[in-house]
């Protein structure tokens, strides 16, 4: 680089400089940041007040402060729809706050992804991190290529790559997210491929949404599966997905599982499992998904069993079996099938 490839006229000006540092100062806050990742990750683009509380444990008022300092600092914009005070990305925000998240997740890869170990934390040599992650993401979507080969190999590659970063996001140990965003990718490859199928699979499909995906919609999810076999494809998803199934619902989720079934993890709710499902079944997740013309949506007024007792929690799972054994009844002739394969 020569003296002149850098200069003035490459800086900013002052006020693009001010206004950057606003976004920037806003931005410079665990909580903000998470806030402001699960809007970007919300499917409809939106997410209601409610939902963004659940991240945190904070009063509702220290919430309403951040949240008005995201939008005072031109982050977020606040709609009201009736009694619902739903968020959303600034326009112009979504591709700025997209960038910069997809940086942070790669910064993230450096010190915790595979392979990390002394040498990462020393920072001797960090780079070979980033390149075992790209290796592993690489070999995924040669895999999933050849299994989806109807479909464009730079659309597996954008799905395999947006599954990683949308998990990392989350994630507290990433020792294992190249497997996980493996399965999630799969997942929504399948979602892809029968929805644009059409009737090629005339099974019907039914999306679980909760706010964090650690819950109510596992347990529904898991329940369906156990009811109504491979007659029906489940899957779940959360508006705000936590980083973990909560502790309190893991020995009732696990009770529910099948030999050779896969661990069920949180996912965030993507377009894809909306596009592709029959019945979408919501459970305090407010307006956070899309409604789409064709679709049959139930709301089911369903306890949240992250703070409750194990006795609460197995209240909740008999409450959730009642209602999915009636809407298997609805699905699936009675004649029914054998155990589904499906992800959760």
């Amino acid at each position: 680089m020569t003296t002149t490839d850098v200069g003035p006229q490459h800086a900013l000006s002052r006020d693009a400089a001010e206004g950057v540092a606003g976004v920037l100062r806003a931005l410079a806050d665990p909580l903000r940041l998470q806030i402001v990742s699960a809007v970007a990750g919300a499917a409809s683009g939106r997410l209601p007040a409610g939902a963004i509380a659940s991240l945190t444990e904070l009063t509702a008022p220290t919430v309403s402060h951040h949240l008005r300092a995201l939008r005072e600092a031109g982050v977020l914009v606040a709609e009201r729809r009736g009694t619902w005070v739903l968020y959303g990305l600034a326009p112009g925000m979504d591709r700025v706050v997209s960038d910069l998240l997809d940086a942070l997740a790669a910064a993230a890869a450096r010190s915790t992804g595979p392979g990390a170990g002394p040498t990462a934390r020393d920072g001797d040599d960090t780079d070979h991190v980033l390149l075992d992650v790209d290796a592993v993401l690489a070999r995924t979507t040669r895999r999933l290529a050849a299994r989806f080969a109807d479909l464009d190999d730079e659309l597996v590659t954008r799905v395999v790559r947006g599954s990683y970063t949308a998990l990392g996001r989350t994630a507290r140990v990433t020792q294992h997210l190249p497997v996980l965003a493996e399965r999630f990718a799969r997942q929504r490859l399948e979602d892809i491929a029968a929805a644009r199928a059409g009737d090629g699979d005339r099974r019907p499909r039914v999306l679980f949404v909760c706010v964090a995906n650690a819950g109510r919609s596992q347990l529904a999810a898991a329940l369906l599966r156990r009811v109504a076999g491979d007659a029906v494809v489940v899957r779940s998803a959360g508006s705000v997905p936590a980083a973990e199934v909560h502790a309190t619902v893991r020995p009732v989720l696990d009770a529910l599982l099948a030999d050779g079934d896969e661990e069920p993890f949180p996912k965030p709710l993507t377009d894809d499992a909306v596009r592709a499902a029959d019945v979408i079944v919501t459970m305090g997740c407010g307006d956070a998904c899309p409604v789409l013309p064709g679709k049959r949506y139930e709301d089911w007024a369903v306890g949240d069993p992250a703070l409750a007792s194990p006795l609460g929690v197995q209240a909740i799972r008999d409450d959730l079996e009642a209602r999915v054994r009636a809407l298997a009844a609805d699905l699936v002739p009675p004649s029914g099938g054998q155990r589904s394969q499906e992800d959760a």
